[in-house]
């Protein structure tokens, strides 16, 4: 039986989604903090259970009767929070229970001195899984393309994207990652330890991003570069907290150093199809907005 943490968060539930796809509804089961919000995957025959990593006692029987775990790496960094001490009491409580192999959704930028915080905090998870004694799959997930999206706003309304310097990134959509997890689960052995990057087969900055919409809405779009301060201070002024401007502008760092260029083969190949490309991400989000608009 497959468990998937953080089913009810968006990447969650499309990996639950994707499974579906591939298994029997009895073999998966959802867990999420508020249960109440997976009634669309209870009503597909999922079972749903309440799991909270920051209550420890919630996790057992969340867990119990699992051979494999889908860890969804925490976000309680980016609200003051410590996502690595939830992945221990989640790595802990799966070995307790009998969980034979953990997939964990980390990024292919993990690397212990990144300037990007959440990517040291992949590389030092990726160290409790090995120390585990556990079987474990890390899924070197491109950056999700949805990112691009709230960073350049209204960009083909003001014609003007302004960042920090930046570098390319293989901006990768997060419904083709979902799919990957899935197909990754159901093939247990094929991949050990870290995957190859999982990435769209292209890299872009946000001068690329700036013609894709030039050409999408026909209408000149122009990349401006801005200070880190001048960033950092608009960040601020939307009241986010310290941690999240550190994340933010660590971001921009981290893409200057090149480490979230690298492209590979490995998601097509899971998908037996070509990535969805930034290009039909954004098209998509344009169609989604004038939907609701």
């Amino acid at each position: 039986m497959i468990i998937v943490t953080g089913a009810t968060g968006q990447l969650g539930r499309q990996i639950v989604e994707q499974l579906l796809d591939l298994l029997s509804a009895d073999q998966i089961v959802a867990t999420s903090r508020d249960p109440t919000k997976a009634d669309a995957l209870l009503a597909r025959g999922v079972q749903v259970r309440r799991a909270d990593f920051a209550e420890a006692d919630t996790l057992a029987s969340a867990f119990e009767g699992g051979s494999q775990l889908l860890l969804v790496s925490s976000n309680a960094q980016a609200y003051g929070g410590n996502s690595l001490a939830q992945h221990r009491t989640a790595i802990e409580a799966a070995r307790a229970a009998g969980v034979r192999r953990i997939v964990y959704t980390s990024h292919m930028g993990a690397d212990a001195v990144s300037a990007f915080p959440p990517a040291r905090g992949h590389a030092a998870t990726e160290q409790m899984l090995g120390e585990s004694g556990l079987a474990w799959t890390a899924l070197r997930n491109g950056f999700y393309a949805n990112t691009v999206t709230r960073v350049m706003g209204d960009a083909a309304g003001s014609g003007v994207i302004e960042t920090p310097q930046d570098g390319k990134v293989s901006w990768t959509d997060r419904g083709d990652l979902a799919a990957a997890a899935a197909r990754i689960l159901v093939q247990e052995g094929r991949f050990e330890g870290p995957t190859p990057p999982l990435t769209a087969s292209q890299a872009l900055d946000f001068a690329d991003v700036a013609a894709i919409l030039a050409d999408l809405h026909g209408r000149p779009v122009e990349w401006r570069m801005i200070s880190e301060e001048d960033q950092a201070q608009r960040i601020r002024a939307n009241g986010a907290p310290p941690i999240v401007v550190d994340l933010m502008l660590g971001m921009y760092q981290a893409a200057r150093a090149g480490e979230f260029m690298a492209v590979g083969p490995t998601l097509a190949t899971l998908l037996s199809r070509s990535p969805t490309t930034l290009r039909e991400v954004l098209a998509a989000n344009d169609a989604d907005e004038r939907q609701t608009g």
